[in-house]
């Protein structure tokens, strides 16, 4: 694996602390943290879904935890008995996962459920009103009137 380093960029910005953190977490993960697959869309402006496929796992076997800024799903699957059967082919992946999405400021988790082995969580950004955009007012001098240009004979002297 590649490693990238952005100390050069560090230097000569200030303020993106986080965001480079995020892009050398990124590139630490390896191949085996791809489980499970999951799809991330946009719903509206300020909506989003997650939804993880999470077939075999019960609601109680899985933790949904928002932190500032991060948001953690588990799934812990319970030891099975060792009389379950003999498998000639275990293909169908069975095991405990952790996965973190990283949450931008003001986003906060709705809700989540599961069904049809799809677990999604809703995820809304709200911008507090002190630190939304407002339009400020520009106050000025009255504006000038057009001189009646009706006397033109007087002008031609």
């Amino acid at each position: 694996m590649r490693q990238i380093d952005f100390t050069p960029f560090r230097r000569s910005t200030i303020g993106f602390d986080r965001l480079f953190d995020l892009l050398e977490a990124s590139a630490r993960h390896s191949a085996s943290e791809n489980y499970p697959p999951f799809n991330l869309e946009r719903v509206a402006e300020d909506r989003y879904r997650i939804t993880l496929a999470v077939a075999g796992f019960k609601p109680d076997e899985i933790d949904v935890t928002a932190q500032q800024n991060l948001l953690l799903v588990a799934g812990r699957k319970k030891e099975e008995g060792e009389n379950q059967g003999s498998y000639l082919h275990l293909g169908i992946a069975n095991r405990s996962f952790e996965r973190r999405f990283e949450l931008a400021d003001f986003i906060r988790v709705e809700n989540a459920g599961l069904s049809d082995g799809l677990l999604t969580i809703e995820l809304v950004r709200e911008v507090p009103e002190a630190m939304k955009p407002r339009k400020i007012a520009v106050n000025g001098a009255p504006a000038l009137r057009a001189i009646d240009g009706g006397d033109t004979t007087a002008n031609a002297a």
